[in-house]
């Protein structure tokens, strides 16, 4: 092999090398839900609850919906534990509030029902942080507009809670 040839061979294997670096670069700073804002936001639901005299299970997940923090009131029943998860897996997989989906069902959109892992039920929604979901917040333990009241006041607290 000529030295001409080398040199080329060496540039383009060089090169090649180089862009692997260049895709490296273009990964995305992910925003992640930690356990110590999932403890506040589930704080600031809770206090919208006591101040009702609600009983309920505060359910928060991150980006894959994964339980991050849970919190059951006394005396909650314990069927809510995993209405207020799937509540908030449902904001987290569909990328919008559980109300969204059961205004849908009430609308004579029952085609809603056969989706899998949703609950069209309100209580549930989104943790959204400069417009991306990082996560969602499920609620249950009494009525749906009161699930959904109760982790609006959760939700609300995040800009607070980030210093924002």
């Amino acid at each position: 092999m000529t030295t001409f040839f080398r040199t080329v061979l060496s540039l383009t294997l060089l090169a090649f090398l180089l862009s692997g670096a260049a895709v490296a670069a273009q990964l995305t700073d992910k925003k992640g839900l930690t356990p110590e804002v999932a403890k506040k936001m589930a704080a600031a639901a809770e206090e919208e609850a006591v101040k009702n005299n609600w009983r309920v299970v505060i359910a928060i997940l991150d980006d894959g919906a994964n339980l991050v923090y849970l919190q059951r009131l006394d005396d909650t029943q314990a069927g809510s534990i995993e209405v207020a998860i799937q509540k908030a897996k449902t904001a987290v997989n569909f990328k919008r509030p559980t109300k969204v989906l059961e205004d849908a069902v009430a609308g004579g959109r029952m085609v809603i029902l056969s989706l899998p892992g949703a609950l069209p039920i309100e209580g549930g929604l989104p943790i959204l942080v400069d417009g991306k979901v990082i996560g969602g917040i499920g609620v249950s333990g009494v009525t749906a507009a009161q699930d959904g009241q109760i982790a609006k006041a959760g939700a609300d607290a995040l800009p607070k809670i980030l210093g924002r």
